[in-house]
């Protein structure tokens, strides 16, 4: 059998907005003669069949949102999705989780297959921070909340984390243990994570007059692989760095696994920091020093904003708000002694 077709089938056959066909199928005109033709021929042709969730989805009355992140394995996202779901309990509404894998074709399909679901609201941490392909979301006027990543096409709400700030007390932080060889595992510099770490990375070293290597850059994707590759380059050059800034949890955790295998020791051959806290850091002797983020409360902040926008008048003006909120750097005891 074979797969049903879509109201945003016929919106790309037709070549008019999902908008325009919610128009003309639900009779509510304001649509020329010859586009409203064009939509008819299209539903026809695709035998398009409209069910009780595309009706809703122009009443905005399923009580449902959807929840966007690019990798399910991420120990940031599960504590956010639980500040999410917590507030939207508290509102009667039901969340629908989906992962990209960082793919923009499957960020696609899943927003699909969310306006077809009749989704009132998205919060997305997006695959591509561009943001053309969500047009579909604004064309069928379904709000949407940015989470860590900016969106440059639309004006969004956004919560994010002062990634420069962290990055930059991280850094500072191993310079005052007196270390002078800082290397970086950075993210993809597409993204807001990504660019703004490593922003606060150079920041700290220019301040204090410390060279900036690219032997010492490992390009990393936010995966754990990377950060596993990454020390073993780390590890073979002659003019090793004493310490390893990584910029993201996944990437920490292949980075504390390729050290293991190498019998680099963290304290003892070099000191470790992270950004976004992981489970291991505390159980390891001697237990890391992190940057950690406010995750329940980016979630319940991202539900908040995107609920005022679904339960706005159409004549509220609610302007683009953007919230950034303050990263920690928890001290263990991996970095209490002072590098000599």
């Amino acid at each position: 059998m074979g797969k049903k077709p879509t109201i945003l089938d016929v919106a790309e056959k037709a070549n008019v907005s999902v908008a325009t066909v919610s128009r003309v199928i639900n009779n509510q005109g304001g649509v020329r003669k010859k586009t409203e033709d064009d939509i008819l021929r299209a539903i026809h042709e695709l035998n398009y069949v409209r069910s009780q969730v595309a009706r809703s989805m122009v009443r905005k009355e399923t009580k449902t949102i959807g929840v966007i992140i690019p990798d399910i394995c991420n120990p940031f996202f599960p504590e956010v999705i639980a500040g999410i779901e917590k507030k939207a309990i508290d509102k009667n509404y039901f969340t629908m989780l989906s992962s990209s894998g960082e793919s923009l074709v499957k960020e696609k399909e899943i927003m699909k297959h969310f306006i077809e679901r009749g989704v009132d609201g998205v919060v997305i941490t997006t695959a591509d921070e561009k943001g053309k392909h969500l047009q579909p979301l604004m064309d069928a006027n379904i709000p949407v909340v940015a989470v860590d990543r900016m969106i440059e096409e639309y004006d969004v709400d956004t919560v994010l984390t002062g990634n420069q700030e962290g990055s930059y007390e991280a850094v500072k932080h191993l310079i005052h243990l007196g270390h002078k060889k800082i290397a970086i595992i950075r993210g993809p510099q597409e993204t807001t994570p990504g660019n703004e770490r490593f922003k606060g990375y150079k920041k700290a070293l220019e301040e204090y007059g410390l060279p900036l290597k690219e032997e010492w850059i490992g390009e990393g994707n936010f995966m754990e692989n990377s950060g596993f590759s990454i020390i073993h380059h780390f590890h073979s050059l002659k003019d090793r760095p004493t310490a390893v800034f990584s910029c993201n949890n996944l990437m920490s955790i292949g980075a504390l696994k390729a050290m293991r295998q190498l019998n680099w020791e963290v304290s003892r051959d070099v000191t470790f920091l992270g950004f976004d806290d992981v489970e291991i850091a505390t159980f390891m002797k001697p237990a890391l020093t992190m940057v950690t983020r406010p995750k329940r409360k980016i979630g319940e902040l991202a539900f908040q904003l995107l609920y005022e926008r679904m339960n706005a008048a159409e004549s509220d003006h609610i302007p683009k708000r953007e919230y950034i909120l303050t990263p920690e750097l928890v001290i263990r005891d991996a970095s209490n002694q002072v590098y000599k």
